[in-house]
């Protein structure tokens, strides 16, 4: 007998004869508490607050918008250089873009670490987003990239659409392909050492900026 037989062994001899399976109740939460998961505007206020809670900051916009909104955005940023992933809009940064000082670089063939680190700010979309917590969730998909790219730039520009946003977590992980390597993002980076300093940018971007499609 090896040890996995003996350990099983022991344990039927522990339990004894078996017992009828228990129901475990399976009503739990499925939006958030408070929030009616039809009123949109409710929502979005929501997203919007806890974002802002986080040190994160929001813009609205039209989609028509978008494009000046990340150029105004960028601008505001200082960024020279712009990192976009396959499958971006052109058009989001092409405001941006069209000045000499400017270059928009892709990750295709995905860039190094050095590369990176020459990189100002980042745009991107998201998979969906979480009004409850203030969370957008990455899962690699177009527009989105790989996962490094939107942790080494010093600001993090993600286009959000309002339908993206859920009001807690339950209704987003079914849309979620678990295949996907997915990033739950909730604010800039930022950590908080023994006397509670916080701190941000230690691991991450120290800038996030959503721009919210209404």
């Amino acid at each position: 007998m090896n040890a996995r037989e003996t350990i099983l062994r022991r344990v039927r001899e522990a339990i004894g004869e078996p017992v009828d399976a228990v129901a475990v109740p399976r009503d739990y939460l499925r939006t958030a508490p408070g929030v009616d998961p039809d009123d949109r505007g409710a929502i979005l206020e929501l997203f919007e607050q806890r974002l802002e809670r986080y040190g994160a900051q929001v813009r609205r916009t039209t989609l028509a918008g978008v494009a000046a909104t990340v150029d105004r955005e960028l601008r505001n940023a200082s960024a020279r250089v712009v990192l976009t992933p396959p499958g971006l809009p052109d058009i989001w940064t092409a405001l941006w873009a069209d000045r000499s000082e400017h270059r928009v670089v892709t990750d295709d063939p995905p860039l190094t670490t050095l590369e990176l680190d020459a990189v100002d700010a980042v745009v991107t979309t998201c998979a969906a987003a979480i009004a409850q917590s203030g969370t957008i969730v990455l899962d690699g998909d177009a527009g989105q990239g790989r996962r490094a790219p939107t942790l080494v730039p010093d600001c993090h520009v993600c286009v959000v659409h309002a339908e993206q946003v859920k009001t807690a977590l339950p209704e987003v992980v079914p849309r979620l392909d678990p295949r996907r390597p997915t990033t739950w993002i909730s604010g800039p980076s930022a950590t908080v050492d023994i006397e509670m300093t916080r701190v941000q940018g230690v691991h991450g971007p120290r800038r996030l900026l959503v721009i919210l499609v209404e």
